[in-house]
């Protein structure tokens, strides 16, 4: 397999399905996001974390992959089988995120970004999760987006902020509280 194809060189590519767009395209711009995101969990996952949060990371990325694929595929057009996200997937983020929540202090206030790497990185994690999200609603609206990949991403981004409380809390990191100037 070749990487290189020369097919996008005049800013067109190719969904699942074969039709092609722009690659400014809504539905492009929403797996691309999620592919990015899926770096940023990469990036966590290589950070000094427990092993745990690096099983359940893999999980997601796994799910992410899932997702970009349903997002790469035209509704109308393909006919390729594409790997499903199930309701155990959020279940499963639900349940990591209680599980969590437990261990850790009662939030109170807004949380300011950072106080460590692996931190930093689950805030922009989080952030870009977010923006898939948008992305991928936007794009519902006017194309099929299966519900569950909005879904998930809502969920994931829950995660994600849950995540770098924990993280800080194991590594002993101080919270940076957000309190307004009143």
């Amino acid at each position: 397999m070749k990487i290189y194809t020369k097919t996008g060189d005049k800013g067109l590519t190719s969904l699942i399905g074969g039709t092609r767009v722009a690659k400014h395209h809504l539905r492009i711009e929403s797996y691309g996001t999620v592919d990015e995101l899926n770096s940023y969990i990469g990036l966590i996952r290589d950070q000094d974390i427990a092993p745990g949060h690096k099983v359940l990371l893999k999980e997601v990325q796994d799910r992410l992959f899932t997702i970009g694929a349903s997002l790469a595929a035209d509704p109308e057009k393909s006919k390729m089988k594409i790997p499903d996200l199930r309701d155990a997937d959020v279940e499963l983020l639900e349940q990591e995120i209680d599980r969590m929540d437990t261990e850790l202090p009662a939030l109170r206030h807004f949380i300011l970004p950072g106080g460590s790497n692996a931190v930093s990185f689950c805030h922009i994690a989080r952030c870009v999760c977010r923006r898939a999200e948008r992305l991928s609603v936007h794009l519902s609206e006017d194309s099929y987006v299966n519900e569950k990949v909005i879904i998930y991403l809502n969920r994931l981004s829950d995660y994600l902020f849950t995540l770098s409380r924990k993280i800080g809390n194991e590594q002993q990191v101080i919270e940076n509280e957000w309190i307004p100037r009143v």
